[in-house]
């Protein structure tokens, strides 16, 4: 074999090897940031969020790996990256980093480093593949609390139930006789037991609360 097959040869495995210490190192470090420890009075952090913090860190080391020292390269990402745009809302951040994962890896195949385009599609793919296998079914709602003209006192007291059940929730509308919010419920968690403790907040037993599933929107 003369120098020029050796070297050929010699390519993809340095492609390998150097993925296979900066993507793993990748991944540790980002879920060192993701699962940082939290700090008391600071906002509930949803797990899809810290779940795309750690896959992001892995897609940014792809993509660095193909750019590598080379400008154009630089330049043809950006390039690329500024045609993706998305015309619905996508419900889980991870998609949307998937799609940069997807970008990563057609760059590399673009510009022949195919042992690194296969390895890192198999990462992310083990890598999501472990993530995934925590997530747990989860359903949407809208939720609505009233409670006469005392319904917004019972924010703080609503929020610390939401908080206890460790569920996910945004405050939609907050007004003196209606609380609106949109809650993220997970299949293990049974929906009559949140509403009791809810409930229970008013000692008089005026409250109402009503729940309205949403539903995903066709694309």
């Amino acid at each position: 074999m003369n120098p020029l097959q050796d070297m050929a040869s010699s390519v993809p495995m340095n492609e390998i090897r150097d993925a296979l210490v900066r993507l793993p190192l990748a991944a540790l470090l980002g879920a060192a940031l993701a699962l940082r420890p939290k700090l008391k009075g600071t906002p509930p952090r949803m797990p899809a969020v810290v779940q795309t913090q750690i896959i992001l860190s892995v897609v940014g080391a792809i993509i660095m790996l193909v750019v590598g020292a080379s400008l154009a390269r630089a330049f043809g990402i950006v390039g690329a990256a500024n045609l993706i745009r998305y015309r619905s809302k996508i419900d889980d951040p991870k998609d949307a980093v998937v799609m940069l994962g997807a970008l990563a890896v057609g760059l590399a195949s673009g510009v022949g480093l195919y042992a690194l385009a296969t390895f890192s599609t198999a990462f992310l793919m083990l890598e999501l593949g472990i993530i995934e296998s925590f997530e747990k079914g989860v359903k949407k709602f809208d939720l609505t609390i009233k409670n006469g003209d005392k319904t917004d006192d019972l924010r703080d007291s609503v929020e610390r139930v939401f908080n206890r059940f460790k569920l996910e929730y945004q405050l939609r509308a907050s007004a003196e006789t209606e609380l609106a919010y949109e809650v993220t419920l997970p299949l293990d968690v049974e929906r009559d037991i949140v509403t009791d403790a809810i409930l229970r907040l008013d000692p008089e037993g005026k409250a109402a609360v009503d729940w309205s599933e949403k539903k995903n929107k066709a694309k």
